[in-house]
């Protein structure tokens, strides 16, 4: 069998590596211009198509047949050939509700609002009406709109169907959380960055939410039964989701000037498979001059407003073992960017033991002051600790005990 993703602009998909986890078929991705869909879609090579933006609802009209759910909900995402003829269906609705499923809310009888208007929102709209919730559908425009979101006060859950805030336009949400005192739950279908802005602001307020990554794979895996006209258990959903989130995840270490961010990280990465990235290395590479160079022309603060620039690059990458500067977390700006992507670890080590030479503030300041002044902001920015005092292999090894759970 030959399958494949249809798209305008695929850039990096996560679908070939998802399939590849499903089935023994091929999965190729097929970049298609307008003037290209037709031919394609009527003497193209393929077996089975998944179908993404910006081709859901051109297809339907060289389809022999649609499944009742794509026309319900007017958009395929899933072509099959059988018996000569190109059959239409779409699983995104089987996925929006797995996700919704495996957060463990009801939503039968609250009120949801459902931010925008295309084909993600109506997928999310029909699926949410049939478990039972009263929907309200936000859009620019429309009677519910964003000027007018106090009126929705009331609202147990949030569902973002739009784009905003997925990479590489990160840091943006759609709304302000704090309309919402009574939200019980936020989903957002986007999977890139793992955590948006909504997602943060979220966690931020301890309201529990989720990433659209469980959708992708679940609708994937519904998929690939119509690819191999066969069942898959649903477990396979969590496994492969596990794998990919590990995989996509950034490990991201802070801690003081010396601590072993740099060691611990070039171990870890290669037992994990990722790749290492030193933040102050980038720094020096993209100001050109070294860091006690940027230290003498710009001062502290023009070196903090460089490694910024940096993180934000970094921070929007997956799969990255990355060693920070000791003082990335004076900034408060730099969690949502390493955060977005990754889990933060901070290495502690007794200040007796932290170096000093080649690093500018250590020298120029008692490093116990530094640290009483630094160690709240670890606190606040780190997920995990782990102690440097042991073998490197032990320290690993605890990092990569969570990592796998």
């Amino acid at each position: 069998m030959k399958c494949g993703l249809l798209g305008r602009k695929l850039g990096h998909s996560y679908s070939p590596q998802i399939h590849a986890n499903l089935g023994s078929y091929s999965y190729d991705l097929f970049e298609k211009e307008p003037e290209e869909l037709e031919n394609f879609l009527r003497y193209g090579d393929f077996t089975g198509l998944n179908v993404t933006m910006p081709y859901k609802k051109d297809v339907i009209a060289y389809c022999d047949e649609l499944t009742d759910c794509a026309r319900k909900l007017g958009a395929v995402n899933v072509l099959v050939r059988r018996n000569g003829n190109l059959i239409g269906h779409n699983t995104d609705y089987f996925g929006f509700q797995s996700m919704v499923e495996r957060s463990q809310m009801s939503v039968s009888g609250k009120k949801v609002l459902v931010l925008g208007t295309g084909g993600a929102s109506a997928t999310a709209v029909a699926a949410l009406t049939e478990l039972g919730a009263n929907v309200v559908i936000v859009s620019r425009t429309g009677e519910n709109n964003y000027s007018n979101l106090h009126l929705h006060g009331d609202a147990s859950f949030i569902v973002n169907a739009t784009p905003v805030g997925m990479y590489p336009n990160t840091g943006i949400s759609p709304v302000e959380l704090d309309l919402f005192p009574k939200l019980e739950y936020v989903y957002d279908i986007v999977y890139n960055p793992a955590r948006t802005q909504l997602l943060l602001d979220a966690e931020k307020q301890n309201i529990p939410c989720m990433n659209g990554l469980w959708m992708l794979v679940a609708q994937a895996k519904e998929a690939s039964e119509w690819f191999a006209d066969t069942k898959i258990n649903d477990s396979e959903i969590s496994r492969i989701y596990k794998i990919l989130s590990a995989q996509m995840e950034n490990i991201i270490l802070i801690g003081m000037p010396g601590c072993g961010k740099s060691t611990i990280g070039k171990l870890l990465a290669e037992y994990l498979g990722k790749t290492f990235v030193d933040a102050d290395e980038e720094i020096v590479k993209t100001a050109g001059i070294t860091i006690p160079e940027i230290f003498a022309k710009e001062g502290e603060p023009g070196f903090r407003k460089l490694e910024t620039q940096v993180l934000s690059r970094l921070g929007m990458s997956s799969g990255l073992v990355i060693a920070t500067g000791g003082g990335c977390v004076t900034r408060e700006e730099n969690y949502p960017l390493l955060h977005q992507n990754g889990n933060i670890w901070w290495i502690q080590r007794n200040v007796s033991a932290l170096p000093t030479d080649g690093r500018p503030l250590s020298q120029a300041n008692r490093l116990e002051e530094m640290y009483c002044v630094r160690e709240p902001m670890y606190r606040r920015f780190a997920d995990y600790t782990v102690t440097n005092d042991r073998t490197l292999d032990e320290i690993v090894g605890e990092i990569r005990e969570v990592y796998y759970k």
